[in-house]
């Protein structure tokens, strides 16, 4: 295999090439694994049939590399490649940082 077709950047095609990626915010609720937070996502979605409006609530467990949020942050989250069964977020930033003081 040649080198043929090479930008000669760091990354390559490859990283330009990617859609968009999901996005989520919502509050820490634990920070007791190492370098992994657990972050709940609440939606509000109409019930199918009846047209109640219900909350919904996600957790999705996020990838800290620096340990710095902290339980009660309000934090987003973008998807990533699976780190482990089921850790594929990674945090981005912390938005409003309440924990930890």
């Amino acid at each position: 295999m040649g080198a043929t077709g090479t930008t000669g950047e760091v990354g390559g095609a490859g990283v330009a090439d990617r859609g968009p990626r999901a996005v989520r915010r919502g509050v820490v609720v634990s920070d007791k694994g190492d370098k992994t937070i657990t972050v709940v996502c609440d939606r509000l979605t109409r019930h199918w049939k009846y047209g109640k409006t219900m909350r919904r609530r996600t957790r999705l467990h996020a990838h800290d590399e620096k340990n710095e949020a902290k339980v009660g942050d309000k934090v987003e989250v973008m998807a990533c490649r699976l780190m482990s069964k089921t850790k594929s977020w990674r945090l981005i930033r912390v938005l409003q940082g309440i924990g930890g003081q």
